[in-house]
Formats: structure tokens, C-alpha cells, sequence
């Protein structure tokens, strides 16, 4: 059975041919628990979600580099945190949406930094 034939083959060739690719990274080093991890990958997805129509076809990285403040941001669900998460993943994509790669099939490196 060929790759094109195989129904578990996601697409031909290194990249799909529209749309970006997308990691999340948010290591155990800086959100320690993991409802806090969870929390803000599925910010991190529905951010991309809102600005890939605006973003070239390409391999994207999000990595957490540091870490969120627990005596200011007591609850891993909290609004707080969630507004902070959203403002910096929100300035994040825009400067991504803003450059346009060259060509198609590179691995671009977006980070966060927390606030």
C-alpha cells in the first residue's frame, strides 16, 4: 500500500499543501501543574485558529520561556491568567502574521515570554 492510498497518511510531502503546522511547547519547568499546561495550549490553538488565514503555510513552534507568577496569578483557570496568556499570545501572532516567510516548507520559531 502506497502513502497515497494509506488512510492514516495525513498528507504528501513535508508540508500540507495550505494551512500551517503548529507545536505547542509548555514545559513542566515553568507551568507545574498540568491543568495549568493544558490551559494555556488550548489558548495557544485557538489563537493560531484565529489568525491562520493572516499566517504563510509554514511549521510553527510556541514555547513557554518562562514562567507565570503564582502568588499573582493564584489559580490555573483564573481570568487573570487567562487575560495575560491571551494578551501575550495575541501580540505574538500578530508579529508572526506580520512576516511573511519567503517560500513554503520552513520551521518558524515563535515564543512567548510571560509577563
Amino acid at each position: 500500500m502506497s502513502a497515497q492510498d494509506d488512510p492514516r497518511a495525513v498528507f504528501d510531502g513535508p508540508f500540507p499543501p495550505s494551512g500551517i503546522l503548529l507545536g505547542a511547547m509548555v514545559p513542566k519547568r515553568w507551568a507545574r501543574r498540568a491543568v495549568t499546561r493544558n490551559a494555556i495550549r488550548r489558548q495557544i490553538y485557538a489563537v493560531a485558529a484565529a489568525y491562520e488565514d493572516r499566517m504563510a503555510s509554514a511549521a510553527y513552534v510556541v514555547r513557554l520561556r518562562s514562567t507565570f507568577d503564582r502568588q499573582r496569578f493564584v489559580s490555573a483557570t483564573s481570568e487573570p491568567l487567562r487575560r495575560a496568556v491571551r494578551a501575550e499570545l495575541e501580540q505574538l501572532f500578530a508579529q508572526a502574521a506580520r512576516r511573511c516567510p519567503t517560500g513554503a516548507g520552513q520551521v518558524r520559531k515563535m515564543t512567548e515570554v510571560a509577563p
